[in-house]
């Protein structure tokens, strides 16, 4: 999607945050003995208070309303009155949704306390990567500079970004054009414009760099069984500093 006017800002501004508020909200549920489920449903009940819609269920029938991705597991973890949260878990939420014909999509990487310190290093340092993808996004930067910055920062602190994995466009549907890889792809050299809507959302794992799917059809698992840590926002080129759409302030 490109942004048209002050009701496409205002449209994205109002879905972004209501993804943030809800994603900080299930964070803040995050404990030892709560199933995935438990906080699938706390994070429905807040996305319907706000009027707003899973957007995993609306555009592929998901089965949850969020994802949520526990270890090993790099996305699309289907909640489950089964799978508990232990002390020491590493848990992925993601959550996007949709109001009033626009969409975005925010994720972020917790660790369950006691945190062991390859998991505190992994978490800040892919958090760091989405702040450095941050300053790389303005009008005029061709995709592949994404993955050209962030592959290396990965390579330096001892990490692998998975390759099968990263950001799009958004806004008008959950995944549009144009991919955003977060490793270096020469082929990914279509150029950012000013309001075009993204997501970017770094990927990185202690192991490999590549992902197989679970019997279940959903759920997306490092192939080395290596941690994988993510954090996302939806956000809007402009020639300057994007704006950043899944944003409270």
């Amino acid at each position: 999607m490109v942004v048209q006017d002050n009701k496409d800002l205002l449209g994205l501004m109002t879905i972004g945050r209501i993804c943030r508020m809800t994603l900080e909200h299930m964070a803040n549920h995050l404990q030892p003995g709560i199933s995935t489920k438990e906080l699938d449903e706390i994070g429905a009940a807040f996305l319907k208070k706000h009027g707003a819609v899973s957007a995993p269920i609306m555009a592929y029938k998901f089965p949850g309303h969020t994802c949520i991705s526990i270890n090993d597991e790099a996305a699309h973890g289907i909640p489950s009155p089964d799978r508990i949260i232990q002390a020491g878990d590493m848990v992925n939420i993601d959550v996007s949704a949709v109001k009033n014909g626009y969409w975005a999509d925010n994720g972020a990487s917790y660790a369950v306390p006691p945190v062991k310190p390859e998991v505190e290093r992994l978490l800040k340092t892919t958090r760091k990567a989405l702040d450095l993808s941050l300053e790389i996004v303005r009008d005029g930067v061709r995709v592949y500079e994404v993955g050209k910055v962030i592959e290396p920062f990965a390579h330096q602190h001892g990490y692998e970004v998975i390759e099968e994995l990263g950001g799009h466009g958004v806004g008008r549907h959950i995944h549009e054009k144009p991919s955003i890889p977060f490793y270096f792809n020469k082929r990914a050299k279509q150029k950012l414009t000013e309001g075009l809507v993204i997501t970017l959302e770094p990927f990185l794992t202690l192991g490999g760099r590549h992902i197989k799917t679970m019997p279940d059809g959903w759920t997306l698992k490092t192939t080395d069984g290596s941690l994988s840590a993510q954090f996302e926002h939806t956000i809007i080129v402009t020639k300057n500093e994007p704006i950043i759409v899944t944003a409270l302030g």
